[in-house]
C-alpha cells in the first residue's frame, strides 16, 4: 500500500482589518492607526503548531513583513515555510500584469530581508488568480517563484474559479510552476470550501471527508486559516455589511479547538513539501 499523502497547512498572514469583507469600509491609509494584533494572534498560532508538532507555511502580507520583523523571525525558527501573501492584499484581478509584477517584487523583499531566506511559494489574497488573470501565472513564473496555491476549484460570491482542476496542475506549458489549489470537497457533484471561515462555520467532519477524499486520490489536501480567526477579542467593525459582519466574527472562539483537533487527526506539513510530492505525482 503507497503511504498516505502528506497534506499542507497554511496560514495567511494579515491583519484583523486587511481582509475583503472590510475593505470599503476602512481605508488603507487609516491601517497603521488601527490595533494591531497580528503578532500576538500570529504567535498563538505558533503555540499551537507546537503543541500539535505540526509544521506548516505561512503566507505572509509584505506589508506586515516589513513591520513585524521579529515575528516572521520566529516563524522560521519555528521550522516553518514562509510565502508571499502579497503587499497589501489587493486582490490579483485589480491589477494589470506590470502592478501585479511590481507587488509580488515588493512583498518578496520585505518577507525575504525579515527571514533571511529565500521566498518561492505565493498564494493570491482572497484566492484571486482565476479566467480574468491569465497572465498572472506566467508572472510569477517569471518571477522565479516554484508554485503558487491561488486558486479554489469552486463557484463563489466573493471568489473562485469553477473551470478550474480541482489538484495541483502546471498552468503553463513552458514552466514548472505548480498551482496547488485550496482543498473543496466534493458532495453530489458540489463543491464544498472547506478552509478559513467555512471551517469555523460549517462543522469540522467537513474538512474531514474532504481531507480523505482527497487522500483516497493519491493527493494531498490543502487547508488555510488566518491568525485573526483564533481571536475573539478583536474590535468590531459596526458599519461594515451584515453578512461580512457574520462571516468574519462568527464562531471566533471556537476557532482554536477546532484547529488543535484537525491537526492531530491528520498529516499535516509545510506547503513545499506538498508541492514535491504532487510534483512527483506530475512527472
Amino acid at each position: 500500500m503507497p503511504p498516505k499523502p502528506l497534506n499542507g497547512m497554511s496560514v495567511d498572514v494579515e491583519e484583523w482589518f486587511q481582509v475583503g469583507a472590510f475593505e470599503r469600509v476602512i481605508d488603507k491609509a487609516d491601517w497603521d492607526r488601527l490595533d494591531a494584533r497580528v503578532e500576538a494572534n500570529t504567535g498563538a498560532v505558533l503555540d499551537l503548531f507546537a503543541e500539535t508538532g505540526t509544521r506548516a507555511t505561512f503566507f505572509t502580507l509584505g506589508w506586515v513583513a516589513h513591520r513585524h520583523p521579529r515575528l516572521i523571525r520566529r516563524i522560521v525558527d519555528a521550522g516553518h515555510e514562509m510565502a508571499s501573501h502579497g503587499w497589501d492584499h489587493a486582490r490579483v484581478f485589480t491589477m494589470d500584469a506590470g502592478a501585479f509584477r511590481a507587488d509580488l517584487a515588493r512583498a518578496r523583499a520585505a518577507i525575504e530581508d525579515a527571514s533571511g531566506l529565500p521566498v518561492t511559494g505565493y498564494r493570491a489574497p482572497s484566492f484571486s488568480i482565476d479566467a480574468r488573470t491569465p497572465w498572472a501565472h506566467q508572472v510569477l513564473a517569471e518571477a522565479g517563484y516554484a508554485y503558487s496555491s491561488s486558486v479554489a476549484p469552486l463557484a463563489h460570491d466573493h471568489y473562485g474559479w469553477r473551470e478550474a482542476p480541482r489538484y495541483a496542475y502546471r498552468p503553463l506549458g513552458d514552466s514548472a510552476l505548480i498551482e496547488v489549489p485550496v482543498t473543496v470537497a466534493e458532495i453530489a457533484g458540489r463543491r464544498w470550501a472547506t478552509g478559513g471561515g467555512f471551517f469555523r462555520l460549517l462543522p469540522g467532519q467537513l474538512m474531514d471527508f474532504a481531507v480523505r477524499q482527497v487522500n483516497a486520490e493519491a493527493h494531498g489536501a490543502v487547508f488555510y486559516f488566518h491568525p485573526w480567526e483564533i481571536d475573539p477579542d478583536q474590535p468590531r467593525v459596526a458599519n461594515a455589511p451584515l453578512k461580512s459582519r457574520v462571516r468574519h466574527y462568527s464562531r471566533l472562539g471556537a476557532m482554536a479547538g477546532k484547529l488543535r483537533r484537525l491537526a492531530r487527526r491528520h498529516d499535516w506539513g509545510r506547503m513545499d513539501a506538498v508541492v514535491a510530492q504532487e510534483a512527483r505525482a506530475l512527472s
